[in-house]
């Protein structure tokens, strides 16, 4: 059983309701059971800037599947919930799903690498890795703690909680 975390992105078709969905879709795989989740934050988009903002989150998983089982089965459940995969890098998506940390592994495969390769400048991914995870240490041996000094919580804004 290895501990993995998700990033989860959504700016497109209700991205609060996509986001559940897809955490729902996530705790519902084989062999695999969502341990926790973050809040979800509204953050500006990276890539073109006329386009909404994204609603992101972090799952933790623990789960028996092999990587590239597990990217599989993620890549299933962004096309269920309507994602069309664009040659356009970091436009706008119903669903994106991102391996951050699979356990201690590190992994340079044609289709995934892990650490997922920009999470350490990304506050959208951080900050809500930090919510359930503060404790975190990279598979390089750097803390969460470093990695969030170095990026400011800028652009991002922690969502309330659905009443």
């Amino acid at each position: 059983m290895e501990r993995v975390y998700i990033g989860l992105g959504s700016n497109l078709a209700d991205p609060l309701a996509q986001l559940r969905s897809a955490l729902a879709a996530l705790a519902a795989l084989p062999q695999t059971s969502l341990a926790t989740q973050s809040s979800f934050y509204a953050s500006d988009p990276l890539g073109p800037a006329d386009q909404p903002r994204y609603v992101n989150a972090v799952a933790a998983l623990d789960t028996e599947l092999a990587p590239l089982e597990l990217l599989d089965a993620l890549q299933r459940i962004e096309l269920e919930q309507g994602r069309m995969r664009k040659a356009e890098r970091w436009g706008p998506r119903t669903l994106d799903l991102d391996i951050l940390l699979f356990g201690e592994h590190r992994l340079a495969e044609p289709r995934l690498t892990v650490p997922h390769y920009h999470m350490h400048a990304r506050a959208f991914v951080l900050y809500p890795l930090a919510e359930i995870a503060p404790q975190l240490r990279m598979p390089d041996g750097r803390g969460l703690d470093e990695l969030l000094a170095a990026c400011p919580f800028e652009g991002l804004e922690r969502l309330p909680e659905p009443a």
